[in-house]
């Protein structure tokens, strides 16, 4: 990494992130998502065994009434089922079906989540992500404010990281819809962890972006000699192999969960990992080198 010269090479990798995300937000655009119930309406049982079933064995049984849901176990025998909006002989079809081939249950609880509900949830996740990217823009702005540049350079720094964290966003959102509509993948499904793990993901990438420019802001005051393009290399040199560890140690621990976690955790395990790699990617080969192109475009003295 030491001889790579990140910023002179910058229009090869914006070029590999849009042939990322382009096919991701044609698949946006013209098909949309795979809705869970929490986004497109449904049924939720709340159900405890009386003995003691594995998550896979009440999602067998679910599966086997050629219903889609997801299993979600929460303590002490205690199941979540959540389905497509089911009519009343269908809920009780599937309750005398775990009954039937899991074992003797307490239904405590019958909910059925309705498409106003659903939309209220979908702008509330919308509403979650502006907000956070506002916030994110605002603070990075005043993080970086005493550069030489003063608040512009600040709204520069902010701006940059912004685009990256954006990047990130539409990379992930755009494959989860190619994995759900148009592969037909169920761990491509859009619910209430997915837009946990995409504000865990923001997070992520903007915390990655900030080591760098805190470095690219420290080279300023001690590398005057150097022009800012050479400064700016020189900083993702010093960065990147601390990025990139540090993100192979949290990738091995979710995949760990991606390949033994019941369907639920799956798809929000790979959400992180996709969200990771990509946060580690624009950090290093996006942020910095866009930095360089505002400022080629709006000088700061």
């Amino acid at each position: 990494m030491r001889r790579l010269d990140v910023v002179g090479r910058r229009n090869w990798f914006f070029l590999i992130s849009l042939l990322i995300i382009i096919p991701g937000i044609i698949s946006m655009s013209s098909r949309h998502f795979l809705l869970g119930i929490d986004f497109a309406g449904g049924t939720e049982f709340t159900v405890k065994f009386h003995n003691n079933p594995s998550v896979a064995q009440v999602e067998n049984a679910v599966s086997a009434e050629n219903i889609a849901g997801s299993v979600i176990s929460a303590g002490g025998n205690v199941y979540i089922i959540r389905t497509l909006p089911l009519s009343p002989a269908q809920t009780v079809n599937v309750e005398n079906h775990l009954i039937s081939r899991v074992g003797p249950m307490d239904v405590q609880q019958v909910q059925v989540v309705g498409g106003t509900i659903a939309k209220e949830t979908i702008e509330f996740a919308v509403l979650a992500v502006v907000l956070a990217s506002v916030a994110i823009l605002l603070l990075l702005a005043i993080r970086f404010r005493n550069v030489p540049g003063g608040w512009r350079a600040g709204f520069q720094f902010g701006g940059s990281a912004l685009a990256a964290l954006l990047h990130d966003v539409f990379l992930l959102t755009g494959l989860f819809s190619i994995m759900g509509t148009v592969l037909g993948w169920r761990i491509g499904e859009i619910d209430s962890l997915f837009v946990t793990a995409v504000l865990t993901v923001v997070g992520f990438s903007v915390h990655d972006t900030i080591v760098v420019f805190d470095r690219i802001r420290e080279n300023l005051r001690h590398s005057q000699r150097l022009s800012f393009e050479q400064v700016v290399n020189l900083s993702i040199m010093q960065t990147a192999a601390r990025s990139i560890i540090t993100s192979f140690t949290v990738v091995l621990v979710l995949v760990a969960i991606l390949i033994s976690g019941g369907s639920t955790l799956k798809g929000f395990a790979l959400a992180l990992v996709i969200g990771i790699v990509s946060g580690t990617y624009s950090s290093i080969f996006n942020a910095a080198p866009l930095l360089v192109v505002w400022r080629r475009l709006q000088p700061v003295r």
